[in-house]
């Protein structure tokens, strides 16, 4: 797995939830949204993102366990106006946005797309997705996306007079797995390359394992995600997409 994607991915979804906990907090203390209303998805986001925060090595700035907690923060006195309420959240949360965003580009392998169009805008859709999830449904969905970018790599780089297929079967046109499976037997061969063709088969077992599960939360649709760049990166490299 490339620390690109992996970083990027991961960044992305966190800041998309760090945001909408932002707008939510400013919306109750200024008039908006009420507390009664808003208190559960606020709670249940803010475990979703100590969660996701954890993972990275990261605490939550945030000290508040729910909305209440908030309103007795911006009502004692210390913050009078919904500016200065605005201003306290965006001091609360600026310093992790800025680690967050630093992080991301200082891990960065790969900036530039593979070269691939296809490809290149189901990776870009997979991020969009992953940072907009909310729901069973739609990180199923990033599932979806990701099981037809592993069918797009393996057409693109597949051919079944160099690759044969490792079982012997006739191969559909959407068995990525058999596909690329043949691919890195190939492309990858010799005991000088096994750990290369170890790692590259292990990614893509595992995002073939996780695009097929049927119920998803965030870290599925996240492992999903992730382990499908790396199985592109790696191909790309190995192709010599990349040089």
């Amino acid at each position: 797995m490339t620390p690109t994607q992996s970083t990027d991915n991961n960044s992305q979804a966190i800041l998309a939830e760090i945001e909408s906990q932002r707008v939510l907090m400013i919306s109750v203390a200024t008039g908006g949204q009420r507390i009664q209303n808003a208190d559960r998805e606020y709670k249940e986001r803010r475990e979703n993102i100590k969660d996701m925060l954890r993972a990275r090595g990261f605490e939550d700035p945030n000290p508040f366990a729910d909305l209440w907690a908030w309103y007795g923060k911006w009502s004692s006195g210390d913050l009078p106006s919904h500016q200065s309420r605005r201003e306290f959240i965006s001091n609360l949360y600026g310093p992790l946005i800025e680690q967050l965003t630093d992080s991301s580009r200082s891990n960065r392998v790969f900036e530039e797309p593979t070269g691939w169009p296809k490809i290149d805008r189901t990776v870009t859709e997979i991020r969009q997705r992953l940072a907009a999830a909310k729901t069973e449904e739609q990180f199923q969905a990033v599932g979806l996306l990701c099981r037809e970018a592993l069918i797009t790599l393996a057409q693109t780089v597949f051919n079944p007079t160099k690759h044969p297929i490792l079982d012997g079967v006739t191969v559909s046109g959407t068995d990525a797995k058999r596909m690329l499976d043949a691919y890195l037997a190939v492309e990858l061969s010799g005991g000088e390359n096994k750990v290369a063709r170890q790692h590259a088969k292990a990614a893509l077992d595992l995002a073939n394992e996780t695009q097929h599960k049927r119920t998803a939360g965030f870290r599925e649709a996240a492992i999903c995600a992730e382990s499908t760049a790396a199985v592109i990166n790696l191909i790309a490299i190995i192709s010599g997409q990349r040089d």
